[in-house]
């Protein structure tokens, strides 16, 4: 089932992509949350530091135990986590609301927030690689897209329900990829596509100002409540601020601990969902372009496993897994720009957070294990 000797089979580009960007996050999230005025070792390492070296510990170790797990012996266990992850997420509405949302059980004693929709991404990838390679053979048929539907649908209406758009967004490009590459309906995935692409026009162009927010709110709010559509509004400070902060960036930035705007703390969540503007604005236009180079060049190796993996669990599986990770990086970017709205989607192994750190890395180690498995069939 755990064979180490798997472990000298993966890909090492791909440590060196991560420790890259592990550090980059200490950095921003040291300079968000320390003094800047002050280069001491207590005020480089904060208590928020400290406790995201202590995360990338944790998910190291996660890692490693998935790159030498048997990823097919997950097959195994696959229902059982689906299962407990809707009990998870519906339990959440029966526990005290954190900053006004169901998002996070709380857990005692550890001082740690639990937040179970960041593990539901991975097992809904699980779930349905599963389905997918079961029902190969009728895949075409109704019944079996319906169910398949299903698995991506419960969860999804869960986290939006909590409420957390962005999270329950990022359900819907993983489906309509593992869709593609499970072989369901043409016509199922048209209309999918369709329907994201419609979206996505939608919503930026009412971000980029060519459809007026408050214009279109009498029509919109016919269909959905006032505060669901409140999220969609360009103009709120969180939107303005994380813009002003990329734009001060400039073509080289501030510099480190330098920056003036996300330094005098104007810049709402600057170690979280803004964390990609705090950087921007620090390291400027060239640090987000090799930003951008050492997250395209992850993304590039993860497809590369879809394109070896042997087996249609694991082609399934890694595209999943891959359309998931691309998909944090371009909602987190896009919303920092004013593309997008802001919806609390982590940029993956930068901001700050546990349950984020320790699913991504849980994510990365099962596809190391299709990588250095993909000789054995």
């Amino acid at each position: 089932m755990w064979d180490h000797r798997f472990l000298n089979r993966i890909d090492f580009r791909t440590i060196a992509i991560l420790l890259v960007l592990m550090i980059i996050s200490l950095m921003v999230i040291s300079a968000t949350t320390g003094d800047a005025a002050d280069l001491t070792e207590e005020t480089i390492f904060t208590p928020l530091v400290k406790s995201q070296i202590r995360w990338f510990g944790i998910g190291w170790a996660v890692y490693f135990f998935f790159a030498g797990f048997d990823y097919r012996k997950l097959k195994e266990f696959t229902w059982v986590m689906y299962v407990g992850m809707l009990l998870l997420l519906f339990g959440l509405f029966f526990v005290p609301a954190i900053q006004n949302v169901h998002r996070w059980y709380r857990i005692p004693f550890v001082n740690f927030a639990f937040q179970p929709s960041e593990y539901a991404k991975l097992i809904v990838v699980m779930t349905l690689s599963l389905f997918l390679e079961n029902k190969a053979d009728e895949i075409s048929r109704k019944r079996a897209t319906l169910k398949a539907i299903l698995i991506v649908l419960i969860p999804f209406l869960l986290i939006l329900k909590q409420p957390d758009l962005g999270t329950a967004l990022v359900l819907y490009p993983i489906a309509l990829v593992m869709f593609y590459f499970g072989g369901i309906s043409k016509k199922v995935i048209s209309v999918m596509s369709a329907m994201a692409v419609g979206g996505l026009i939608f919503v930026s162009m009412m971000f980029l100002g060519f459809i007026s927010h408050e214009e279109f709110r009498p029509y919109a709010t016919k269909v959905i409540k006032e505060y669901q559509y409140e999220r969609l509004n360009p103009n709120t400070y969180h939107q303005k601020a994380s813009q002003t902060a990329i734009a001060l960036g400039g073509a080289t930035g501030s510099g480190w601990r330098a920056s003036e705007f996300t330094g005098r703390q104007w810049l709402p969540a600057a170690h979280t969902d803004s964390v990609f503007a705090a950087y921007s604005e620090e390291f400027g236009l060239v640090g987000v372009f090799f930003l951008l180079l050492f997250f395209c060049g992850l993304i590039y190796f993860s497809f590369q496993v879809t394109a070896l993996a042997k087996d249609r669990f694991g082609r399934l599986l890694s595209a999943g897994i891959t359309t998931y990770l691309a998909m944090h990086m371009i909602v987190n970017m896009g919303m920092m720009c004013g593309f997008l709205p802001i919806t609390g989607v982590p940029l993956m192994l930068i901001t700050y957070g546990g349950s984020s750190v320790l699913s991504t890395m849980s994510a990365l180690g099962i596809l190391q294990s299709i990588y250095s498995r993909r000789f054995m069939f």
